[in-house]
């Protein structure tokens, strides 16, 4: 079910998405070569005690980390370890908050240090399906107006789109309905309405479509090893527009 959001509601979540892009803002300043992704998952931690919020994912399902930090061929739900970043890589930061009972969630995707032309074009590629994705989010349009824009823009480029993970609605949960996804599938395609808060998420792949969870049952990786770039952010659908509530 759709649980639509009060004007009043709606500046609550976006006081989460503050924080939470407040969050990610600070990581871009440590998030370099020889850190490792738990070092990351520590930082924001103590960020989010700091500002008096709550890591919205940490035990989320039994996740055991306040952030995901995917690198390289993992797509999402990479869980923070000892491995350390190195120049050429790079890795997929998500995450969201709670505050005072209101979730926000906003993802991307940054290299470390220079890497190769065509990995900047996966990376302008992903963020640029976000872009035309949140245009065709408006009231009157359906899930699938976003959906279709995102997978003709990432196969007119030759990339994989994820058919297994997809944006949803946030705000009350971590994750409610709708479930958008980012191809035009058989699925349900409500009518967008001023009140939906939806985390819209593309995931493009390098190469194939196709993912595989790894053992730890939370580690989605690419089926071919190809690089795989993530972005995200948390909108509201409004009477007088659209409005991102996340920023990075």
């Amino acid at each position: 079910m759709i649980r639509l959001k009060t004007r009043e509601e709606i500046k609550r979540i976006k006081e989460s998405c503050v924080l939470l892009s407040e969050v990610l803002f600070a990581l871009r300043s440590i998030v370099q070569e020889g850190i490792t992704t738990k070092e990351i998952d520590l930082f924001v931690r103590k960020e989010c005690k700091r500002l008096g919020a709550t890591p919205a994912f940490l035990g989320y399902q039994g996740y055991p980390a306040a952030i995901c930090t995917s690198v390289n061929d993992v797509v999402i739900h990479g869980i923070p370890n000892k491995r350390k970043l190195k120049k050429g890589d790079i890795i997929s930061l998500d995450c969201g908050v709670e505050y005072h009972g209101f979730y926000s969630d906003a993802a991307f995707t940054i290299p470390i240090g220079p890497v190769e032309p065509e990995t900047e074009r996966l990376l302008k590629v992903t963020k640029e399906c976000l872009d035309l994705a949140i245009g065709k989010a408006i009231a009157g349009n359906r899930v699938h107006d976003i959906s279709r824009v995102v997978y003709q823009h990432a196969k007119s480029h030759g990339y994989g789109v994820v058919r297994e993970f997809c944006g949803h609605g946030v705000g009350f949960h971590p994750h409610e309905d709708p479930q958008v996804p980012n191809y035009v599938g058989k699925g349900p395609n409500p009518r967008l309405v001023p009140g939906m808060v939806l985390a819209i998420e593309p995931m493009i792949n390098a190469g194939t479509d196709d993912v595989f969870v790894e053992e730890d049952n939370w580690t989605v990786r690419t089926s071919d090893g190809s690089l795989s770039a993530h972005f995200e952010h948390t909108i509201a659908i409004l009477e007088d527009g659209t409005e991102v509530l996340t920023y990075w």
